[in-house]
């Protein structure tokens, strides 16, 4: 077991040309609704990592049918037979791991059945957000057995088509509050269609960043589901979704995963040369490509090569320009952000992201802990973060002086990946507890190992 990991700079300017996993939020919404759909599904480009591991692991345990290979090509394929909405087992015990995703979909996929289900997670996943959809799914006729805390893992859900629950009529609208997670809606609209009445959903918050909504509601349509329709109400977004409509099994595709991608685009930012994740192109529909239209702003340029993949480059004499920018919806990136900020000409503000507090872990209060130690001038806020640039000189200072940190992670495989592109520019930066990029990127540190040789 790898308990730390020294990061070696590079030392000037980069050429950095990797290809990375399947997304990992696209992977988890495909097992789901090809889980939904009425056939057989097969899933390409699978993300490998801990998240989607335990998805599938917690489908099978439902009963379904999921055959994993390896193509020819490299790539990962999952055939998935679905259920048509009728999940196989209607006892079972499932396991949800750390994953969000898995943590928020599949608990809205047993409320919504006819079945009884025993569901834990990790020590860190019963720690973060769940009221607020468990709550909504109350509302739609599941109940809830809470084993330890009130509105946390672990429980026993009883569907809401359950003998005991049935006979409770829909509500024609439910209140739904994403300020702490977008999951929580985008786990009602893709379970959604088991509730073959139809219902609406009221946002009540005040956090508009559904970027990640968006993907739920596009591949919704790819699976052939009539998507749901937003309309404004006031100032409260409604979803509708409509009633006698459900998905058809189908081949997919999985799309690199941009968060990881960000990653090698930072490293570019922050040494300057260039950096070309294979993939990764203009028709990629996930959020954090607003993270390359950021490194833009900041003053590189992204083009597309000759097959398409976005090429980041930065001309090593010129700094990064300091910036103020709103992450909500892009806010997986924040992390990233931070980690290059300290090369800027000028302060770097990030707003917008108070909800990250209760991801992995507290990550607005990490970011600031580990910069500090790295001797970054930083200010810690509530819904983000103001990051002072650090001087060459003293750059070259901690370098002469054998200057060494060690970045705590937190168990949080973001904090991980991001710091450790902190250390492809300054020396010294040790990330403990590498291993835990397995949950999304196992390779990472295998890769930048690679790089460097």
């Amino acid at each position: 077991m790898v308990t730390e990991y020294e990061v070696s700079p590079f030392g000037g300017a980069v050429n950095i040309r990797v290809r990375v996993p399947g997304s990992k939020s696209m992977t988890n919404r495909a097992l789901l609704l090809a889980a939904l759909a009425d056939g057989d599904s097969t899933l390409s480009g699978i993300g490998v990592s801990d998240d989607s591991g335990v998805f599938m692991e917690a489908l099978i345990a439902l009963g379904f049918d999921l055959t994993e290979s390896y193509g020819s090509d490299g790539r990962v394929y999952v055939k998935i037979t679905g259920c048509g909405g009728d999940l196989p087992s209607k006892d079972a015990s499932v396991y949800v791991g750390s994953a969000g995703t898995a943590a928020r979909f599949l608990t809205a996929m047993m409320a919504l059945s006819d079945g009884r289900y025993e569901v834990n997670s990790s020590e860190q996943m019963k720690k973060r957000p769940m009221r607020e959809l468990l709550e909504a799914l109350e509302a739609l006729g599941a109940t809830f057995d809470f084993h330890e805390e009130a509105y946390a893992f672990p429980f026993t859900v009883t569907g809401r088509l359950h003998e005991v629950n049935t006979g409770k009529p829909v509500p024609a609208e439910i209140s739904l509050n994403i300020d702490r997670s977008s999951q929580f809606l985008s786990a009602l609209l893709l379970c959604g269609p088991m509730v073959t009445e139809g219902f609406a959903i009221r946002l009540t918050g005040t956090r508009e960043a559904i970027s990640y909504v968006k993907i739920s509601e596009r591949m919704m349509s790819q699976f052939g589901y009539c998507s749901p329709t937003q309309r404004n109400s006031g100032e409260r977004n409604v979803y509708s979704v409509v009633s006698g409509s459900g998905y058809a099994a189908r081949d997919y595709q999985i799309e690199p995963d941009v968060s990881a991608a960000c990653y090698f685009y930072a490293m570019a930012a922050a040494n300057g040369g260039e950096a070309t994740v294979i993939g990764v192109n203009r028709d990629n529909t996930q959020g954090d490509m607003r993270f390359i239209d950021l490194l833009e702003r900041m003053g590189c340029t992204a083009t597309e090569n000759g097959d398409g993949d976005i090429v980041v480059k930065k001309d090593p004499k010129t700094p990064l320009k300091g910036i103020e920018v709103n992450m909500s919806d892009f806010s997986d990136q924040t992390m990233t952000l931070a980690a290059i900020a300290p090369f800027a000409d000028d302060s770097v503000t990030i707003t917008g992201v108070g909800h990250i507090r209760g991801q992995e872990s507290d990550r607005i209060h990490g970011i600031v802990t580990e910069l500090t130690r790295l001797g970054v001038g930083c200010e810690e806020r509530d819904d983000g973060v103001r990051i002072e640039p650090l001087s060459e000189d003293e750059l070259v200072k901690r370098a002469e002086d054998g200057v060494k940190t060690h970045i705590t992670t937190y168990d949080d495989h973001r904090m991980a990946m991001a710091f450790a592109v902190t250390g492809t520019k300054m020396s010294g930066v040790i990330i403990d507890n590498p291993e835990c990029c397995s949950k999304t990127f196992d390779s990472y540190f295998d890769i930048l190992t690679c790089l460097r040789v």
